[in-house]
């Protein structure tokens, strides 16, 4: 029997295939999906190490979400796990219940990620090491021999690692960069668009971090943000207060791409959802069930820094309205052809939010509804209207989502700890060594910060 497909159960990285032409039915996307796989390799030092077990955690969530023919782990110790992404539990119960398989014997066909002390595949496929050091992290392919120091960190390197080894798994399997696993892949979070494998002089250890934020929509960016400052080295989270902002209900096609949803999800708020969440791992948070916009404003009480995630050109025209001191913003590319192009602006800036999106509110999306998914779709009896609702979703990876959550947060890092303000940051995760940044002069961060623990 045809499976049901609509806007709210559709795979978002289904929909690559489905919008390019490359497959002529959701289930022909979904087959594509169900062949890509991915196996962990992890060393002995998985057990003493928050970072290799971050980066281990973070490339399980993101990677299980796209690879669906399954996420294996090999050379899982028994043991606990460190970081707070997964509190109470041990490590081997973490990466099961985050989607990956522990596993004793590695399937050479597929393509490999070396974590820690691991040692390489005997395989025709690609095997990555994923690495980082300070606030530079990416994948460098086994056969060239590097590793970064993976020391300390500013707890986001190892995630970013984790994310970029994702994208180039999924690339390699959907075919569509021919240098995929065959070349080092990274960014540095301190001066992107420098060689993130040249180690930079200038990157200081992080001495402090910020305390209360406003998290503005909590889909793929916003919970990819919540995943991140589970990973920064707070001593006590109970310090940092965050309102979270959000007014819709998680839907199945969530559990494609954002890092904090789940099948069991489904139907719940995402704000409650997010809430819960960072409430276990120790942080005070204030839910907000509305829409941002025109007529949001913050209180002096409340957080004066926000960091939005939300796709609405409309909002986020509405961003400086708001009265906050400091705005760092994401935004994902969509379609086919740019869904991994990353875009983030701060503001206050030379242009303001409503100068840079106001256009944008009234264009209309692109739709992809000749493609032969969506003729199938009709000839299978969908209305014309759930059909536009389809095609007009965007391509959605977390993968992406979670690069630019890394540029976001380190935004606040730099200001807070001696680097220089960003205006603006844009790139794509198919060729990260080609950020395009401008520099901002901005004033001191003044939202609010306590100190980092020492690692």
């Amino acid at each position: 029997m045809r499976e049901h497909v609509d806007h709210e159960t559709l795979h978002r990285t289904a929909k690559y295939f489905m919008d390019s032409g490359r497959a002529a039915s959701h289930e022909e996307a979904m087959g594509f999906l169900g062949r890509f796989g991915l196996t962990i390799c992890v060393g002995g030092d998985i057990g003493t190490s928050p970072h290799h077990q971050g980066a281990l955690l973070t490339l399980v969530n993101t990677a299980r979400r796209t690879l669906l023919g399954g996420i294996e782990v090999a050379g899982l110790p028994d043991c606990a796990n460190l970081t707070r992404l997964a509190p109470d539990q041990p490590l081997i119960q973490a990466v099961r219940s985050l989607g990956g398989t522990p596993v004793s014997t590695i399937r050479e066909n597929w393509p490999s990620a070396l974590i820690g002390d691991a040692e390489p595949v005997a395989s025709s496929a690609p095997c990555w090491r994923v690495t980082w050091d300070g606030w530079r992290g990416g994948v460098i392919p086994i056969r060239a021999g590097q590793r970064l120091g993976e020391r300390g960190g500013i707890g986001l390197a190892p995630a970013l690692a984790a994310a970029v080894c994702a994208a180039e798994a999924f690339s390699y399997h959907a075919g569509d960069h021919p240098m995929a696993g065959r070349r080092a892949a990274g960014l540095s979070l301190w001066r992107p668009g420098r060689d993130w494998l040249v180690m930079d002089h200038d990157e200081p250890a992080l001495v402090y971090l910020p305390s209360r934020l406003w998290l503005i929509g909590l889909g793929n960016l916003g919970q990819a943000f919540a995943w991140l400052l589970a990973l920064l080295p707070y001593r006590d989270p109970a310090e940092v207060q965050l309102m979270l902002q959000d007014f819709d209900r998680i839907a199945p096609s969530n559990d494609s791409t954002s890092l904090l949803s789940f099948l069991a999800d489904v139907g719940h708020r995402k704000c409650r959802v997010a809430a819960d969440w960072l409430d276990a791992r120790g942080f005070e948070t204030f839910v907000e069930e509305r829409r941002f916009g025109p007529v949001t404003r913050r209180s002096d009480d409340e957080p004066g820094a926000a960091l939005c995630g939300v796709d609405n050109a409309l909002a986020r025209s509405a961003l400086e309205e708001a009265g906050f001191e400091l705005i760092v913003e994401a935004g994902l590319g969509a379609g086919p052809q740019a869904f991994r192009s990353i875009s983030m602006h701060s503001f206050p800036a030379s242009r303001s939010a409503a100068a840079i999106w106001s256009r944008q509110a009234a264009l209309a999306s692109e739709s992809y509804e000749d493609q032969p998914a969506y003729r199938a779709l009709k000839a299978a009896g969908m209305d014309p209207c759930g059909l536009a609702q389809l095609a007009s979703r965007t391509v959605g990876v977390p993968f992406v989502g979670l690069i630019a959550g890394c540029l976001v947060v380190s935004e606040l890092l730099r200001r807070l700890n001696g680097g220089v303000a960003l205006e603006f940051a844009s790139g794509t995760a198919a060729a990260l060594e080609d950020f395009e940044c401008g520099i901002l002069d901005a004033r001191p961060y003044s939202a609010g910060h306590v100190r980092a623990q020492i690692m």
